[in-house]
C-alpha cells in the first residue's frame, strides 16, 4: 500500500526557507517566534503557537520581562520551548546592550534612562539592577539582583557589590523600574540606595546614583538630593 504524499506548506508558512531566501529582516514577529519555538505541536503549527504568545504578551516589548512561568502558562509551550525562546531574547538583549555599551559612557542620569527605559519601562514587576562601570564610567555589565518588590530584606548590597568587586568596577549605578510608571523615589528606595552607599564604602566602590524607571519618565536620587 502507498504511503500518501506528504503535504507541502505554502513558502508563506515556512519561516525558515522565507529568512534564508529573504533574509531575517523580511520576517515578521511571529515568524521569527515560530523558528525560535522550532515546531508545533499536535493540531498547531509553531505560526499559530507563535500567534497566540504574541495575543498574551501584547507587544513584543513585554517579552522583556524574561519570565519562564508567564510562558509556560501557555498551552503547548513547554521548558524546552520556552527555553528556546528566552535563550533568543536574552542573546538580542546582550547585542543591543553590547552596541549600546560601546558607543558612550554614563555622565548623566539621562545616559542611565536611555540604556535601560526601553527595556524596563514595560516590566511588570519591579527589577532591581546594578551597572557595573569602568574607571571612565564606561559601562562593564548590568546585573540583576532582583525581581519583586523592592525591600531592604530583598535587595541586599553584597549581590551588587560582589558582582563589582569580581568584574573590577571602579564605580556603580543603581537602577530600578516601577511598574506604575511613576518614578518617585519611595522611603524603601531611599533607605536601600543608603545601605548601598554605606556597603560601598567599606569595599572602595563608589554608588553614583540610583535611576528610578518609569514609563517614559525617570528619577535620579542624586538630583532629588538623597546622595
Amino acid at each position: 500500500m502507498r504511503k500518501p504524499a506528504l503535504t507541502r506548506l505554502p513558502r508563506s508558512d515556512r519561516p525558515r526557507e522565507r529568512l534564508i531566501e529573504k533574509g531575517v529582516d523580511a520576517l515578521a514577529d511571529r515568524e521569527l517566534i515560530a523558528i525560535l519555538l522550532g515546531s508545533g505541536i499536535r493540531g498547531r503549527s509553531s505560526l499559530a503557537l507563535a500567534e497566540e504568545i504574541l495575543v498574551r504578551y501584547e507587544s513584543i516589548r513585554s517579552f522583556a520581562d524574561r519570565d519562564p512561568a508567564r510562558l509556560l502558562a501557555i498551552d503547548g509551550i513547554g521548558p524546552g520551548k520556552a527555553s528556546s525562546l528566552l535563550a533568543g531574547v536574552e542573546l538580542g538583549r546582550r547585542v543591543v546592550f553590547a552596541h549600546e555599551r560601546e558607543r558612550a559612557a554614563i555622565r548623566t542620569p539621562r545616559d542611565v534612562a536611555l540604556l535601560l527605559m526601553d527595556e524596563m519601562r514595560s516590566l511588570d514587576r519591579e527589577e532591581f539592577r546594578v551597572l557595573l562601570l569602568d574607571a571612565k564610567n564606561r559601562v562593564i555589565d548590568v546585573v540583576r539582583v532582583s525581581v519583586g518588590t523592592l525591600t531592604a530584606s530583598l535587595v541586599h548590597p553584597r549581590e551588587g557589590l560582589k558582582a563589582a568587586i569580581v568584574r573590577s568596577a571602579a564605580a556603580i549605578v543603581l537602577v530600578h523600574n516601577h511598574p506604575t510608571g511613576v518614578p518617585t523615589p519611595s522611603e524603601e528606595d531611599v533607605a536601600v540606595t543608603k545601605r548601598f552607599v554605606d556597603a560601598g564604602k567599606l569595599v572602595g566602590i563608589e554608588v553614583l546614583d540610583h535611576v528610578i524607571i518609569g514609563d517614559g519618565r525617570f528619577e535620579s536620587l542624586r538630583e532629588s538630593g538623597y546622595l
